[in-house]
């Protein structure tokens, strides 16, 4: 919102400058974003009359011209040949600064010395309506009653300021310059000046047109419709007062009949519109589009309206798109002799859809977004028919007001001693009577209440705090103490689950992998392959098909990062993901799903060249050993098994991963026929329950020293039936080692030539060691015994030597 000083001091006795205003209106709340100075570049720009014009003794084109400018005639060398003798023209002063940054310096141009310069439209960012037509290209001419000796400034009537208010939504109020001028008044304790139809109270007595109605079709759309007949209208420019007062808010200039809708608009805040009252057929119409209708507007586009959008038509045909633009075939001509002048009240949704589908935005329709006052609508046409009486536009003859529904008054009671305890303030009955004086709200005064009677230009003031924060406002914000908090305060920490999820990426980052964040949501088929289908929960408006439900698991997420990185040949992927998967126990959803904390990792391919290290395949047992190196850093003992229904994962390189008796998750390669889906060759993955590895974490894990005593390795090798698994035959190894067998690997699996069919080959390191002496072989290989005694007895196994 745009607010012309000069204007504003027509409502308002206002004794500080701009910047001081803007400082005021800040201060209160309302944020002045911007002050300009309309006569910045014309300080030094002076009216001046051509008295001589000789031309130059050194030079054909130029000219000697003694301009006189009120105090005193100067010379000026100017090129221009469209000037006489008696021409009243703008002279630049020595030590100007013109509109396009010109300075003017006193020059010396072949021998004669130039005391200014005469000034063109171009050099002073003006257009073509100002000057006469002989201005065109060169020097521009003013009429014959320019005042010689006056400021040009203030000649083109910019002697003014604007302030450039940054409105919230919630004070549509001050897009009315009624409104500001209440506000500024209330601010510096003045009395505003306001015209009688601010007064939302003021009633219009016209008759009752009686040549047709206004039928409201949309009562949830439209709550109230009011037209003003005007006859004997004369179209011709608006007066030089109102064109300055529209260019100062950004509008501009068209003839007196649509300028006087627009003032009235900028100057009450209610948008209106004017019709030629000779093109409405019939009645007025407030009604949405039928299907596949089509308006031209104002600017001459023909536009298709979907049904929704609501629209004022006649009869027969549409008229406007409600609070947006109006058409074409009803518009305000040279030729007009009766208006129809609309006053409404639309609904700020409907106004905003409409706006933006069809890509218009105007003042009326800014406005009706952030709400009007429906109540202002009959006050408004008040005001109308003074500017059109005042200016000779027209005469009002007839009036129609339609109303199917508006707000309530409100009431607010406002405590004194609440509203002290909410400011942190020390408050008498006396100063909050102040401020609602100030307001001018009506009020009813009782025992430390105040019954307040909120104006309806006000739709921001709902709850007593609403008025709390006007007393605040206009009390002065600076009034409130400055105070610390209070209370005990501790060092913040994080909780155990947090610990635990930052050890777990430490470890992970650790091991060589690189951590991604994926999105929560994947394609419906691939969270249904390694996630869990029935748990699965739809989105009803997904970004996309491949992002259609919320996720089950994390290892869709990952592969997909793992594809991209390997399609931009970045082969050595080795990633990770700790995050929450969701699961839905019901469907339709009625309730918040439930989240489960997961972390997952993907690998591809094989490590990097290193020139100290060789490069590591990122096979089966990398992750395990991944898995062991978390295991080790939370004190966890996890447990590898025969994976049970993973047909994704290949069968003989994969494992479910046990905790305590309880499967926590999996880790193995991806089978090959699902490896083609993501373009990838020898992956490699683990998924695990987050929630399982923290509630079965050693919360102080014990560290041994390094035993002093030195240990004995053992291999032992065992052929056994393909059915075996390593993991029951390492099992009985450690029961049988007892305390001294330390360590059971097993490191390496043979199936072959001298292998019988239906046999496997195991081989075992087994270490052993003592904390309390030195072990001898007699001891070791005694041990040993029995436990290949103990292997061949329960897996009918057979010493491979």
């Amino acid at each position: 919102m745009k607010v012309s000083i000069e204007w504003l001091r027509e409502l308002v006795d206002v004794d500080q400058s701009a910047e001081q205003l803007a400082e005021t209106l800040t201060r209160g709340g309302i944020e002045v974003e911007n002050v300009e100075n309309l006569n910045k570049g014309f300080e030094k720009v002076i009216i001046g009359e051509i008295n001589s014009l000789t031309k130059h003794p050194d030079a054909d084109r130029l000219w000697v011209c003694g301009v006189n400018v009120g105090q005193e005639e100067v010379t000026i060398v100017t090129g221009a040949q469209n000037l006489l003798v008696g021409d009243r023209i703008p002279v630049a002063m020595i030590g100007a600064t013109l509109p396009n940054d010109l300075s003017i310096r006193k020059s010396k141009l072949r021998g004669v010395v130039s005391q200014g310069m005469l000034c063109s439209r171009e050099e002073l960012l003006l257009d073509a309506t100002v000057g006469l037509d002989r201005s065109e290209g060169g020097i521009l001419v003013l009429p014959a009653e320019a005042p010689v000796g006056e400021n040009f400034g203030k000649y083109l009537g910019r002697e003014d300021s604007v302030l450039d208010l940054e409105l919230y939504p919630n004070r549509p109020d001050c897009l009315a310059m009624v409104n500001v001028a209440r506000e500024v008044a209330s601010l510096t304790e003045k009395q505003p000046h306001l015209p009688k139809w601010a007064d939302e109270e003021s009633e219009l007595f016209l008759p009752e047109a009686e040549d047709f109605k206004i039928i409201i079709e949309e009562e949830e759309l439209c709550r109230r419709y009011a037209g003003l007949v005007v006859e004997d209208v004369h179209i011709a420019p608006s007066p030089e007062w109102m064109q300055r007062r529209l260019k100062a808010a950004g509008v501009r200039p068209i003839s007196n009949i649509v300028d006087i809708t627009n003032y009235c608009m900028l100057e009450m805040g209610q948008p209106l519109h004017a019709f030629d009252r000779d093109k409405i057929s019939g009645n007025i119409h407030v009604r949405t589009a039928k299907a596949g209708e089509k308006i031209v507007t104002l600017d001459g586009v023909e536009r298709s309206v979907q049904v929704d959008t609501l629209l004022i038509a006649d009869d027969r045909q549409a008229l406007a798109v409600a609070g947006v633009m109006g058409g074409f075939d009803s518009e305000v001509t040279k030729d007009t002799k009766r208006l129809l002048v609309e006053s409404a009240h639309f609904s700020g949704v409907s106004v905003r859809r409409t706006s933006r589908r069809l890509g218009l935005r105007s003042e009326a329709s800014n406005r009706y977004e952030k709400g009007v006052n429906p109540y202002g609508c009959v006050a408004t046409l008040g005001r109308v028919c003074d500017l059109l009486v005042e200016l000779g536009a027209g005469r009002p003859v007839d009036f129609l007001d339609e109303v199917k529904t508006l707000p309530s008054r409100r009431r607010i009671k406002l405590s004194v001693e609440h509203t002290a305890a909410v400011l942190g303030v020390e408050l008498k009955d006396s100063e909050i009577r102040r401020v609602l004086d100030d307001l001018n709200f009506v009020y009813r005064e009782d025992e430390g209440f105040f019954e307040v009677e909120i104006p309806t230009y006000r739709a921001d003031l709902e709850i007593e705090e609403d008025l709390m924060e006007e007393v605040a406002r206009l009390m002065g914000y600076d009034r409130i103490p400055t105070t610390l908090p209070q209370g005990d305060q501790t060092q913040g920490s994080r909780t155990p689950e947090q610990e635990f999820r930052r050890r777990m990426r430490k470890v992970l980052v650790q091991s060589g992998m690189d951590e991604v964040m994926t999105y929560t949501f994947t394609g419906a088929a691939r969270d249904a392959k390694w996630g869990s289908e029935k748990h699965s929960i739809s989105l009803l408006n997904p970004l996309r098909e491949e992002l259609s439900v919320m996720r089950t698991s994390l290892v869709p997420g990952l592969l997909e990062v793992a594809s991209k990185n390997v399609a931009r040949r970045n082969t050595e992927v080795s990633i990770f993901e700790v995050g929450t998967t969701y699961l839905g126990e019901e469907k339709p959803l009625r309730k918040l799903p439930r989240e489960v904390l997961r972390v997952a990792g993907v690998a591809v391919g094989k490590s990097g060249r290193h020139w100290l290290n060789p490069p590591i395949n990122y096979d089966f047992y990398y992750v395990k050993g991944i898995l062991e190196e978390v295991a080790q850093e939370f004190g966890l003992k996890l447990d590898y098994r025969m994976p049970e229904n993973r047909p994704l994962l290949h069968p003989g390189r994969s494992a479910d991963v046990y905790l305590h008796n309880e499967c926590i998750g999996y880790l193995g390669e991806m089978h090959p026929s699902e490896e083609k889906e993501w373009a990838l060759e020898r992956v490699v993955l683990f998924e695990l329950d987050m929630a399982a590895l923290f509630t079965h974490r050693l919360p102080i894990v014990r560290a041994q020293s390094i035993p002093r005593f030195p240990a004995i390795n053992r291999d032992l090798a065992v052929v056994v039936s393909l059915g075996t698994s390593a993991a029951a035959v390492m099992a009985k190894i450690r029961k049988l080692g007892g305390e001294l067998l330390q360590k059971v690997e097993i490191f390496d699996v043979y199936t072959g030539k001298s292998i019988p069919d239906g046999r496997k080959s195991l081989a075992f390191s087994l270490r052993y060691q003592s904390l309390e002496r030195t072990l001898t072989d007699e001891e070791v290989n005694i041990l040993n015994s029995r436990i290949l005694e103990g292997i061949q007895q329960e897996f009918d196994a057979e010493w491979r030597k």
